[in-house]
């Protein structure tokens, strides 16, 4: 079992940035695919940005060039690095993990964080 635990989220301007953390447990955090999602209401929650335990990352494309996904394993943290925030990027972030291989929605994913509020002013 790996809980998750995110933070970071908050009230920000447009063109400003965040970075949220996720705190996982266990002790084999290395070998697991990473992910951050977000979901606003009545929408399906969305692939962000997905770091694969080999280090491959992909990007969806309405954050590439803005947003950052990265982890370090011997804090058994991944962090996601949001810039140039726009209104739109408001939504629930959640952190995601998976014992696979993360895929391109929530199917793949074993575990879920809590979720954290961002939220982006215009």
């Amino acid at each position: 079992q790996v809980q998750l635990v995110e933070s970071g989220g908050g009230l920000v301007q447009a063109g400003g940035s965040l970075r949220l953390s996720c705190a996982a447990s266990g002790r084999t955090f290395s070998r697991y695919g990473m992910g951050w999602f977000r979901q606003t209401p009545g929408k399906e929650r969305e692939l962000v940005a997905r770091i694969r335990s080999g280090g491959t990352i992909y990007y969806s494309d309405f954050v590439k060039g803005r947003f950052t996904i990265s982890r370090d394993n011997a804090k058994n943290t991944v962090y996601l690095q949001m810039n140039s925030l726009k209104p739109e990027d408001t939504a629930i972030y959640y952190c995601a993990a998976t014992r696979g291989v993360m895929g391109y929605d929530s199917s793949s994913v074993d575990y879920w964080g809590q979720g954290t509020q961002v939220t982006v002013s215009s």
